[in-house]
């Protein structure tokens, strides 16, 4: 996500929360055009939301995106698995990644490159209470020295 026509749809803040990102990856995700119109109108989610791997396809494994609105009766189910577009080595890094104890792929956000509607996935290992307590004691020491300097500059 680096350009500045990249628009993000949908993001996972709890992922960052509860994981420690080592590596993350963009991926393209198989999507109807429903579900296309449905996420560009901000209608899904990425809670509970992982990756699977089996037999060398990677799945988007729980995302919830809502049904459009303005389809016919003809409705895909809302939290089906959706193939994610990788290609082989990425796949075989992935799995290569995962064999270690604790590390998870969970996807980070959902977004508009272009024209194409993309997914970045990150390899995580989970955080323990103490890592989560520590996180967030380094993000208001920040803040505080963040407001302690713009107390003094201005």
């Amino acid at each position: 996500m680096n350009t500045k026509s990249d628009k993000e749809l949908v993001s996972n803040r709890r992922a960052y929360h509860d994981y420690q990102i080592l590596h993350t990856y963009e991926a393209g995700i198989s999507l109807s055009g429903a579900e296309v119109k449905s996420l560009k109108n901000h209608g899904g989610s990425l809670q509970d939301s992982y990756v699977s791997i089996e037999k060398n396809e990677a799945f988007l494994v729980n995302c919830s995106i809502a049904p459009y609105s303005h389809t016919s009766a003809f409705n895909l189910p809302e939290k089906r698995k959706r193939k994610l577009l990788l290609n082989k080595l990425e796949i075989a890094k992935l799995i290569r990644q995962t064999q270690e104890k604790g590390m998870a792929i969970v996807p980070l956000a959902i977004y508009l490159k272009k024209r194409w509607i993309k997914v970045k996935i990150g390899v995580a290992k989970g955080k323990k209470a103490y890592d989560k307590r520590q996180s967030i004691k380094e993000k208001e020491q920040k803040r505080a020295i963040q407001r302690a300097v713009k107390e003094q500059s201005s």
